[in-house]
């Protein structure tokens, strides 16, 4: 991927567009917001390439944008609806902003899985998914269960495990 086919600039729209497309949702903006920080944080501990930490940030960005259509049509918002109803709307603005068809993608499929967890494939869907899971312990008042089984079952990057450490106060067993 060359520099011109991503840019700080189209990452700073789409936050914006994300803002926007949560009009008047606080806590969905915060969430997004957090897990972006955490994404890229990660990303860049675990030394992903600029191609793969842009697709990530992106990703983290949107990876919940199919809440609002999932909670319309279903009245629910679910992580399968979720998967299910995001990647469309995420393809659009994404393709608005001129992000590079390869690159949305990638975005798309992210979006698509971020709440499957068997059989993550590649950096950036794990970092996501340990990025969203931090902010979900968290905002979801996980108890100490929970949390323990999180840490085993889904943390695998240095980086992410050494966040959740210092979050949660976890100490790992030998």
């Amino acid at each position: 991927m060359d520099s011109d086919s991503y840019s700080k600039q189209q990452l700073d729209d789409l936050f914006m567009d994300m803002i926007a497309y949560y009009d008047g949702d606080p806590k969905r903006i915060q969430h997004f917001t957090k897990v972006h920080s955490y994404a890229r944080l990660i990303g860049i501990g675990e030394e992903l390439d600029d191609a793969s930490l842009f697709i990530l940030e992106a990703a983290a960005y949107t990876h919940d944008i199919g809440i609002r259509v999932a909670e319309e049509k279903y009245g629910r918002c679910d992580g399968k609806l979720q998967e299910q109803e995001g990647p469309i709307i995420a393809q659009k603005m994404l393709s608005q902003l001129g992000f590079e068809n390869y690159i949305v993608e990638r975005i798309c499929f992210l979006i698509g899985h971020h709440h499957t967890y068997d059989n993550i494939d590649g950096l950036d869907y794990q970092i996501l998914v340990e990025a969203d899971f931090l902010v979900n312990l968290y905002e979801d008042d996980a108890g100490n269960r929970a949390i323990d089984k999180a840490y085993k079952r889904i943390f695998k990057t240095e980086t992410g495990k050494k966040i959740f450490r210092l979050m949660f106060g976890y100490k790992e067993e030998d």
